[in-house]
């Protein structure tokens, strides 16, 4: 199954999400100027919190806006959920990314870059003209440096795979599966084996397959035709372009094997929930263990 992005500062700069009317006269003045260009006026300042340096992991809401206009806003396209980041060094003068080092959890600020600067690659909304400024009103949430998110996220990771681990044996029994487990979590049962050596990483793989949730709800599947792509999914494995459950579990199989995965949802998609679709309306929900009836149709 293939991984959805994370979300990214193109995508909050550059796509007209909306035209909603905003009045912003109060927030065009008082700005104080960056060597860079970066404009910003500061609403909330806990000067004794630690900043969101180079590297550290953020949540924040953001309103992006130009000529009285919303372009993003967490708010609504994001179901009232602070947007994850990760700070990182200023790609061009006037990057949003410098104005976040500023701010620390708590604090909000308004900021202000040329648009020139966000669409110098062409592309710009049909209410923005070079010459125009965008304006980013940010509210930060959280700050934590790389080590602690990571800390953090390792820890919840482990208590998710003991709760993982008890629904995972359960649906083994009740389904008088005879699974193999890997070292990682990842329970698999080979079906009909293939012909030749297993897939390895690297290679470019065809496969077939139906994903369901532990309660039986098909989510996805390239065999139904209800799902709109009947046709095998080709990537190429063990680099990331599927979840690590499939990167993992393709590597147990050969031409022409099929079998099932049961995989916990630290090898999927973790806390983040997935959107879902006509045929599946409420998608993925977060921590969701996901089983998958799959088919290896080449592997080279």
């Amino acid at each position: 199954m293939k991984k959805t992005n994370k979300y990214t500062f193109t995508g909050l700069f550059c796509i007209a999400l909306s035209t909603i009317s905003i009045s912003m006269n109060a927030q065009k003045k008082d700005f104080k100027k960056l060597p860079s260009g970066l404009e910003y006026k500061m609403i909330v300042d806990n000067p004794s919190k630690p900043l969101a340096t180079e590297g550290c992991m953020i949540t924040m809401h953001i309103i992006t806006s130009a000529n009285d206009s919303v372009l993003f806003d967490s708010y609504k396209m994001n179901n009232n959920e602070p947007v994850p980041a990760q700070i990182a060094a200023p790609q061009f003068k006037g990057d949003l990314m410098e104005g976040l080092s500023l701010l620390s959890a708590g604090d909000s600020a308004i900021f202000k870059t040329p648009a020139d600067s966000i669409f110098k690659n062409g592309g710009f909304p049909p209410f923005v003209k070079s010459g125009d400024f965008v304006f980013f009103n940010v509210k930060m949430v959280s700050v934590k440096t790389k080590e602690q998110h990571e800390a953090e996220a390792k820890a919840e990771a482990s208590k998710q795979m003991k709760v993982d681990e008890i629904a995972i044996l359960k649906y083994i029994k009740d389904n008088k599966l005879k699974a193999l487990k890997t070292e990682s979590g990842l329970y698999y049962v080979i079906n009909e084996k293939g012909q030749g050596e297993n897939a390895k990483a690297n290679q470019k793989v065809s496969m077939n397959y139906t994903g369901y949730l532990l309660d039986g709800t098909i989510f996805d599947s390239n065999i139904l035709e209800k799902f709109g792509h009947v046709q095998p999914l080709d990537f190429n494995l063990g680099v990331g372009q599927v979840i690590k459950g499939w990167d993992e579990g393709i590597t147990l199989l050969n031409k022409g094997a099929k079998g099932k995965f049961i995989i916990p949802s630290t090898l999927a998609y973790g806390s983040r929930a997935m959107p879902g679709g006509p045929n599946n309306p409420k998608g993925i929900p977060a921590n969701s263990i996901l089983i998958f009836d799959v088919e290896l149709l080449n592997a080279e």
